[in-house]
């Protein structure tokens, strides 16, 4: 079986990475520790805002996916929705393919034969949703602007470590606002979400962007037992 090194651009945010990672070693099904994926992270908090600054943004994460390279990453990956508008500068600079989770989240939400996808992510990666999902033949609900605020709010609070009874139990009533709006299926469209919500608490079928990349990285890197 081929094996290819995975190198992981992290830090966006760092909460949002280590869940990753837990679900990377959950999807590898393996025997031992020779079974799972080989990884090199560069976990880097201070990539400039996204939002605030997303040409500083693209300029550091480019930087990075050089590093990994050199690391010995063969396949990128990196578990930041919102991010993943660099994707070009990303793999302009690395020469290396980076696996596009906004692409694979929205394929399986639609292969699961939902036609109205609710979508919780932040203003850009709501973009980057609407253009896969649209490429994949469904309709994307998405929250008011109001009910917007109030998911990075809840977003930010994540990043400061809240992870708390009300945090969650905010994340899932604006996901059933979703649901009450039309969305069949809903997708967790930023690594920050999945940490409130889940299987056990949405109100309608969820598919976590982090999941679904792991699992892709997983297929991708030939991990498993032979």
């Amino acid at each position: 079986m081929t094996r290819r090194v995975l190198g992981m651009l992290g830090g966006m945010g760092p909460a949002a990475t280590v869940d990753f990672l837990a679900k990377l070693q959950a999807a590898t099904p393996a025997g031992s520790d020779a079974d799972h994926i080989r990884v090199v992270m560069d976990l880097n908090p201070r990539v400039p805002d996204r939002h605030a600054d997303p040409e500083g943004a693209g300029a550091e994460l480019g930087r990075m996916a050089a590093r990994l390279r050199d690391l010995g990453a063969e396949v990128l990956a990196m578990p930041c929705n919102t991010a993943h508008q660099h994707r070009a500068e990303i793999e302009a600079a690395s020469d290396l393919t980076l696996i596009d989770m906004v692409a694979e989240t929205a394929r399986a939400a639609v292969e699961s034969g939902a036609r109205t996808v609710g979508v919780l992510a932040t203003p850009g990666g709501e973009r980057l949703y609407a253009a896969a999902l649209e490429t994949a033949g469904a309709a994307m609900v998405i929250p008011t602007d109001a009910d917007r605020a109030r998911l990075m709010g809840l977003i930010k609070g994540v990043k400061a470590g809240d992870l708390g009874t009300e945090a969650r139990a905010g994340m899932a009533a604006l996901a059933g606002l979703l649901v009450q709006r039309g969305a069949q299926t809903l997708i967790a469209g930023c690594t920050e979400v999945p940490l409130l919500l889940d299987r056990g608490n949405a109100p309608a079928p969820l598919w976590d962007s982090t999941e679904v990349l792991a699992r892709r990285c997983v297929a991708v890197c030939g991990a498993g037992a032979a």
